[in-house]
């Protein structure tokens, strides 16, 4: 089949995890081509926030300080609340002077360099769209996907131009399917689906209303309402005139969401508001079901599914935007040392192994969440309390872990490396504390004269990182290096360092001797340690990338 276009990758999808997909890639130095069906990017708020691991790949990407101004207007909330109406439950909390700041962002401070922060998806799209065309990222509205095939080298795919009517053929060495929860590709492909299915049946209704008076100082973030004329789950967007109310519906009772007309819709957000003189605008109605729905298998020879392609979810652990934003930024790192020829493709096998079991949890995590209707559970029992400990892992972005050919494993006899782990909010309760398959830990060090977070050492090669006492790594560095054809920055930190911290404490935070090392990917996470000094650094360093790298 001839080829109108040739690019490196292909990303059909053009929302947030599309987007950053794109991000990504030029990240890396690899032109993309994005394909997105609708007009333009998404109208409706969606995803609320970003958590603090997505905020750490933002400040990679150069982009942590845009993304936190695009949701300025956004007042921080706490708050799930449930009651007759919004009225009664809102009058009932005295009001609060001051300024509100993320929830738990005391606690992530040991944890991460960058806080999570409020912006809706229609607020942060515009962003990414910008910034991915600013760094040579073809992206592409109104054109739909046909349909894809693929041979033992690249990937075609037949697209339509929805204005013009026009065919055109694209192809790739490689795709990423980031085309939501109905993917037609996932489809296409007869991927097997696991999960829990549909657990309910909403009306996404978006709608202005001033309830300025009402709210301010007692901002919240979600109110359940249930009374028998209607049942539903109110979200606040700027807690002020922007609001999202959750309808829920019931098809077993021959209930369908064209029943709600908008005229009907504002009836039942007056009488949920509890204010029937209340002026409402309502922007859109979007029916949604919340579900869990697995892809047993991410990759597909060239293809690769991401975000809810993979794995949707419901929204009450706030894992979905989040979870897929971190499929497409461990993908992209593999998808460039590939194609760069610095890695096997090999390496592309253990996205699979990596993200599935990531995505598995914070979907099962997700719909524990959820009542009988798909609904965030508001009542305060024991399924509450053990709901909200599942969830407490993963609200940040940092409690999961890696095994894959590409992490290599480490001999902690006799006593499981409990010896080696600090006292620490980060190692105890997240593990991130120098072990292979976990984040780098996060250390404030002096480089070249600015204060910095270890982190931002990462996230564009390997590095190295050793003790005080690791000056031997560096030479191994430039010489592993030199033979392999892989990057790997090699840093020093301790008083006199490369990095300057106080004497121990990068070691403590890694697990390792003042003559130890740890090998960090491109994506943060830690490859491999050595935790004092071996008898060649040469050796165990190259036999590290090599694993690292799926090289021979």
């Amino acid at each position: 089949m001839s080829c109108d276009i040739r690019v490196p990758v292909l990303i059909i999808g053009g929302g947030i995890v599309g987007l950053s997909a794109s991000l990504c890639l030029s990240h890396y130095g690899i032109h993309s081509l994005l394909i997105e069906r609708h007009s333009g990017t998404s109208i409706h708020p969606r995803a609320r926030s970003v958590n603090s691991r997505t905020m750490e790949l933002f400040r990679h990407l150069g982009i942590e300080d845009r993304v936190r101004e695009a949701g300025a207007s956004i007042s921080a909330s706490m708050g799930i609340f449930s009651g007759h109406s919004l009225r009664e439950v809102i009058e009932s909390k005295p009001r609060k002077e001051g300024p509100r700041k993320f929830p738990l962002a005391g606690l992530a401070a040991p944890i991460s360099p960058a806080v999570g922060t409020f912006v809706t998806q229609d607020m942060i799209e515009p962003v990414l769209v910008d910034v991915a065309r600013e760094r040579g990222g073809d992206v592409r509205f109104y054109r739909e996907c046909l349909g894809v095939e693929q041979d033992g080298d690249s990937v075609t795919a037949t697209l339509k131009d929805r204005e013009s009517g026009s065919i055109s053929t694209v192809r790739a060495n490689y795709l990423i399917a980031a085309d939501g929860a109905g993917s037609p590709i996932r489809t296409q492909l007869n991927v097997p689906i696991t999960g829990r299915g549909t657990m309910g049946y909403l009306l996404n209704i978006l709608f202005h209303a001033d309830l300025k008076s009402l709210v301010q100082g007692r901002e919240f973030s979600l109110c359940m309402v249930e009374r028998q004329e209607v049942c539903g789950l109110f979200t606040s967007i700027n807690n002020s005139d922007r609001w999202v109310f959750h309808l829920s519906y019931d098809p077993s009772r021959g209930e369908k969401a064209s029943d709600f007309s908008a005229e009907r819709c504002t009836e039942l957000l007056r009488l949920a508001l509890g204010i029937p003189e209340v002026e409402i605008d309502i922007r859109s109605i979007l029916p949604w079901e919340p579900a869990v729905r697995i892809a047993e298998r991410l990759q597909h020879e060239r293809i690769f599914l991401a975000g809810d392609a993979a794995h949707q979810m419901p929204p009450w652990a706030g894992q979905g935007a989040n979870s897929g934003i971190a499929d497409v930024y461990n993908l992209s790192w593999k998808l460039a040392a590939v194609l760069k020829g610095v890695a096997k493709t090999a390496l592309l096998n253990t996205y699979d192994v990596e993200r599935v079991p990531v995505g598995r949890v914070a979907a099962e995590v997700s719909a524990d969440a959820a009542d009988e209707r798909g609904i965030i559970m508001t009542k305060r029992n024991l399924a509450f309390v053990t709901g909200l400990l599942r969830r407490a892992p993963i609200l940040s972005g940092h409690g999961y872990c890696y095994t894959s050919e590409a992490i290599c494993a480490e001999d902690t006899s006799p006593l499981g490396g409990i010896t080696w782990r600090p006292w620490t909010v980060p190692s105890l309760f997240l593990s991130i504390d120098g072990r292979p398959g976990r984040r780098v830990p996060h250390v404030w060090v002096e480089h070249q004269g600015k204060r910095i977070s270890i982190l931002d050492l990462c996230g564009k090669s390997f590095v190295l990182l050793t003790g005080a006492e690791g000056a031997p790594w560096s030479e191994a560095a430039k010489k592993v290096s030199s033979v392999l054809g892989v990057d790997v920055a090699a840093y020093c930190a301790g008083p006199e360092g490369d990095v300057v911290c106080s004497k121990g404490e990068f070691e403590s935070a890694a697990g390792i001797s003042s003559q130890g090392a740890i090998l960090v990917r491109p994506d943060d996470f830690v490859a491999w340690r050595q935790r004092r000094q071996p008898f060649d650094h040469r050796t165990e360093l190259e036999q590290a990338v090599r694993q690292a790298s799926c090289l021979p």
